[in-house]
């Protein structure tokens, strides 16, 4: 049996900030239990740049994604995670929800996740595209939450992507001191425990083995915002839990662009 991979994307998220308060309780749990390091993600630090590093396991030069514009990006010929794990075997099920378009919607720029329609009408593939810049990440992000917790319990896809953002608009709105942020922060981390809740009842009950992974695209300077070469905007992170199965033995450090190679290993 295959590991099945659940990848959550939290947007903006300073982890020494959310660990250091009582907000992230689950965050907490999987970092002392699972797997972890320490990334440092290349400047710009932009979400545009970061996801598609993560997601593609390619470098800023191999994408061309240099900023939220997407503007002559190459992400056609850097397929995405969920798109090798389909390549590497094409029995493979798919899944990704997102609020904010760039990632998952094909109307708009990008999108990193590949579309791929014949695997759609297969059933093979699923995305769920929501717009948090228009209508907001606190009530987007709650959306998603409970479409991906269905899309778990019921499909238990192998390989799918997560995507918050609230926690970053909040960064952006109020800075990364205040009480606004760790709200935000305590939003996704309950989000993330019901997502955990429905992957260790799955595991339990069909003898499944999984790997949770999370993850961020960069940090925040204290007033709010990203894009410079800081060390607090260029920290990242690798959170890795197996349920049903023990943790990775990934390597004590690694790159943001070797994190898919990784996790298409653990399906190989």
């Amino acid at each position: 049996m295959k590991t099945k991979i659940l990848l959550v994307g939290i947007d903006g998220l300073i982890l020494k900030t959310a660990l250091s308060s009582d907000r992230a309780p689950v965050l907490a749990s999987l970092k002392e239990t699972g797997y972890f390091t320490e990334l440092t993600m290349d400047a710009p630090t932009l979400s545009g740049p970061g996801w598609s590093t993560l997601l593609t396991g390619s470098t800023h030069a191999q994408h061309a994604v240099v900023d939220n514009r997407f503007s002559g990006h190459n992400l056609l010929y850097r397929p995405d995670l969920l798109s090798r794990a389909y390549y590497q075997d094409q029995s493979t099920t798919t899944f990704a929800a997102a609020g904010w378009p760039p990632l998952v919607d094909p109307a708009g720029v990008g999108p990193v996740i590949h579309e791929r329609r014949e695997q759609a009408r297969a059933n093979l593939h699923r995305v769920i595209a929501r717009d948090g810049e228009t209508y907001g990440y606190e009530r987007v992000d709650a959306e998603i939450a409970t479409v991906a917790v269905f899309a778990m319990e019921k499909f238990g896809p192998d390989v799918s992507f997560v995507y918050f953002c609230d926690a970053d608009e909040a960064g952006h709105s109020h800075g990364v001191v205040g009480t606004k942020y760790l709200d935000a922060i305590n939003r996704v981390d309950s989000y993330l425990a019901r997502l955990h809740d429905a992957i260790e009842q799955r595991a339990s009950r069909f003898n499944e083995e999984w790997l949770v992974i999370v993850t961020t695209d960069h940090g925040h300077v204290d007033e709010g915002g990203h894009g410079s070469d800081s060390q607090q905007e260029r920290a990242s992170f690798v959170i890795a839990k197996g349920i049903g199965r023990s943790n990775p033995n990934w390597p004590s450090e690694i790159a943001p662009e070797d994190l898919v190679s990784l996790i298409l290993d653990e399906r190989a």
